[in-house]
């Protein structure tokens, strides 16, 4: 117990706590992006359950790999060598979990871009068929960001007990932010793209790390906070032209009205 209130008395502990959240937080946005886009094909009605199946399986996922922490610290050491590099477990999880990314990313666009794709369509009744396929791919996908996030923490402090509160916040924060985020995708199909982009690049940085070329995170965060702010700034320009239309012929039409 002396230990306990020890533990909790020390400042470092609250500043490793709050640096593993916002770390937990920042590596979980990319499974939230595609949980989101992703469960937006089932019907109205079964979106929000899906989402909560698929981060409910996050945390539990999260918390399975903490109790096997020991267990996952080993999945670094090399099994294999092929063409002079020396593979983990992890590199495999990776590489596997990055061309998923990167077959979904592009399989997505496909659809989207594509005027003769006979997908759209039959939408109403494929995508009923496929609640089940979409919870698979959202647990295949919450193992790879759910194995590098564990494995980032590990990193970070040797403390279990800092890692399950970090894991939990930060997955309570994805499922607090997953219906007003997947709303707002439905309501602008162009973020969904720029999403999209996003998944394709996320898989390739994946991909290259499982092959042993690290890029830093904080690269790949800045290229997608900046095509984000421009997005944005192409949205408000869109609602400026609309709000424009609108009151120009609102304009035309009293206008119209006075000349009468």
């Amino acid at each position: 117990m002396t230990d306990l209130f020890a533990f909790f008395a020390d400042p470092t502990t609250y500043a490793a706590l709050i640096t593993l959240i916002a770390m937990e937080i920042i590596l979980g946005i990319d499974n939230l992006v595609f949980i989101s886009i992703i469960t937006n094909k089932l019907p109205e009605a079964q979106r929000g359950r899906a989402r909560r199946i698929g981060i409910g399986l996050a945390l539990v996922l999260r918390l399975l790999l903490l109790s096997l922490v020991f267990v996952i610290v080993h999945l670094t050491q090399p099994v294999f060598e092929l063409f002079g590099h020396a593979f983990s477990w992890r590199d495999l999880v990776l590489i596997g979990g990055g061309l998923f990314l990167v077959w979904k990313a592009t399989t997505e666009i496909h659809h989207s871009v594509d005027p003769e794709d006979p997908k759209d369509a039959m939408m109403g009744r494929a995508v009923t068929a496929t609640m089940g396929a979409v919870i698979v791919q959202i647990l295949l996908l919450d193992l790879v960001f759910s194995l590098d996030s564990i494995i980032t923490a590990v990193g970070m402090t040797e403390e279990i007990g800092i890692m399950v509160v970090a894991v939990v916040v930060a997955v309570g924060t994805m499922l607090a932010a997953a219906g007003p985020l997947s709303r707002f995708l439905e309501r602008n199909p162009t973020v969904v793209m720029l999403a999209l982009g996003f998944l394709m690049m996320i898989g390739m940085t994946l991909i290259a790390d499982g092959f042993g070329f690290h890029v830093p995170k904080g690269y790949i965060y800045a290229a997608m906070a900046f095509s984000t702010l421009v997005e944005v700034l192409n949205i408000f320009a869109r609602r400026k032209r609309r709000i424009d239309a609108a009151s120009g012929l609102g304009t035309s039409t009293a206008g119209h009205g006075s000349g009468h």
